[in-house]
């Protein structure tokens, strides 16, 4: 049975604090780690379910992993080209990028593995990262529509391909450009529009040969040369900003407040939301800016502002595709019309999250026209009337959001399952309530979002620890042992 959150209305925010690790950069640090030659220290790595999904499955494909503390972990890879057969199936659990990153590695090593996932990720299209892989050489095994479980078997003699992407997809990007890192030649991307680069980023730092081209049309053309000999590198992973989202937006909206996100990856193929917050009259400044393993990073002061509704275009979603869900919620306490145009993507991620937000803000008295493509949201002028109960379909995103709104809301908004929130953002709960929120669960009791209470760590980000295994000789890595489940649903 999940665990339902509630979600009151807050006293101002206030404090400085730092947010998990960025997901994205997690998954393809360990995943290059494992192609390296070496070792590779991770510091900041997201220990949230995901992520550890992915620790597990290089393990299981070969490379070493160990966790020496909080957020801090080494991988010893088997080089390109040297990974082993798994022995058991490699559970992706709700990431997609996980199965979609691992997906383009293993088809063009010369070994079958099989990808399974949770009932979410199980119902998520895998077709448009098999298409080219297909033409790489590679076969699949899949369910009806192309849904996993999927098995793979990689290319004994992978083809180098150019490619050019239907879709603006940094998962399907990286996926080639992966599966390009173990076969002859060059392998190239085309995408119509830019999408996240931590991939390229982190390729060029382990030592890759990779050429970006931007093109007269505003796409890019990126190649790699295949068989190199990456070496292991340090990495130090920024906080995540789509996590940053939740607590930022919240200060926006709820009066009085005035929060200090420290340390966290401000890219600007991932600054859509705060592009589009300044937009509508948000209080943002982006103070100690850095660089930190290629990325840029800056502190992001945030403070209680009145916002104005705003047309957002289409061509902004791929810099903030994981941020529509708690766009709307500000939106829907703005004053005037918000239009969300050309997200149909939200159709196909962890839920359909055009439909889940929605239903949600119907529930809580907000005037909302959805179309295929598109989200009109009329905002409230300030606070909406809540009140909702809010149906989140396993999807992490959609429930944090709605634990936002209900911190600006007339009346409590409950979330019908807290617990997929550890999927991404470990802490989330006793975060946003030592900033001054009032999340409750139904029993009483902290979800399974809880963890204890963060350690700061060197330069200053905290990061939530995971029981794993303790510093030693190398091993494969292990999930954390969850407890049997009470009830009310608490690990």
């Amino acid at each position: 049975m999940a665990t339902a959150l509630i979600s009151r209305r807050a006293r101002a925010l206030r404090g400085s604090t730092t947010v998990p690790g960025d997901k994205s950069l997690s998954h393809r640090a360990l995943i290059l780690g494992a192609l390296a030659v070496g070792e590779t220290r991770i510091d900041g790595l997201l220990e949230s379910e995901d992520v550890l999904g992915t620790a597990k499955a290089v393990a299981q494909l070969g490379a070493e992993v160990r966790r020496d503390g909080a957020g801090t972990w080494r991988v010893w890879g088997r080089g390109v080209g040297g990974l082993n057969e798994p022995a058991g199936v490699l559970d992706m659990g709700n990431s997609g990028t996980a199965a979609r990153l691992l997906m383009g590695v293993v088809a063009t090593h010369p070994l079958t593995a099989t990808f399974a996932g949770d009932a979410s990720l199980s119902e998520r299209p895998m077709e448009r990262v098999m298409a080219p892989l297909r033409q790489m050489g590679a076969r699949f095994t899949t369910r009806s529509g192309g849904r996993l479980p999927i098995t793979v078997s990689g290319a004994r003699h992978p083809i180098p391909i150019v490619y050019e992407l239907p879709v603006a997809s940094a998962q399907v990007k990286s996926a080639v450009l992966l599966a390009g890192l173990n076969t002859p030649g060059a392998t190239t991307v085309v995408e119509p529009q830019p999408t996240r680069d931590h991939s390229e980023r982190l390729l060029a730092h382990f030592g890759a040969e990779t050429t970006i081209e931007t093109l007269r049309s505003g796409g890019r053309r990126i190649t790699v040369t295949g068989q190199p000999e990456l070496a292991g590198h340090a990495v130090d992973v920024p906080g995540d900003i789509s996590s940053a989202a939740f607590p930022l937006v919240a200060a926006l909206l709820v009066p009085g407040s005035a929060v200090t996100l420290e340390g966290v990856g401000v890219n600007p193929l991932r600054a859509g939301l705060i592009d589009t917050l300044d937009e509508m009259g948000a209080s943002i400044v982006l103070r100690n800016r850095r660089q930190v393993s290629g990325e840029p990073v800056a502190d992001l002061v945030a403070r209680a502002s009145r916002l104005r509704g705003v047309v957002v275009p289409a061509r902004r979603a791929p810099t903030m595709i994981d941020e529509y869900p708690v766009l709307a919620m500000a939106a829907a306490c703005a004053r005037g019309t918000t239009r969300l145009e050309g997200v149909g993507e939200l159709r196909v991620k962890e839920s359909d999250r055009l439909a889940a937000i929605a239903r949600g803000l119907r529930a809580a008295g907000v005037t909302v026209e959805e179309t295929q493509y598109s989200l009109t949201i009329v905002g409230a002028g300030g606070a909406p009337k809540g009140g909702a109960r809010v149906a989140v379909h396993l999807d992490h995103r959609i429930a944090m959001a709605f634990a936002v709104l209900g911190m600006v809301a007339e009346k409590p908004i409950t979330v019908d399952d807290a617990d997929t929130i550890a999927s991404s953002f470990p802490g989330f709960v006793a975060l946003m309530n030592r900033l001054g929120g009032a999340l409750t669960v139904a029993s009483g009791r902290q979800p399974a979002t809880r963890s204890p209470k963060p350690a700061r760590r060197r330069g200053g980000r905290r990061t939530s620890p995971a029981k794993t295994r303790k510093a030693g000789k190398p091993g494969k890595a292990k999930k954390p042992k969850r407890r049997a489940r009470r009830r009310g649903g608490r690990r």
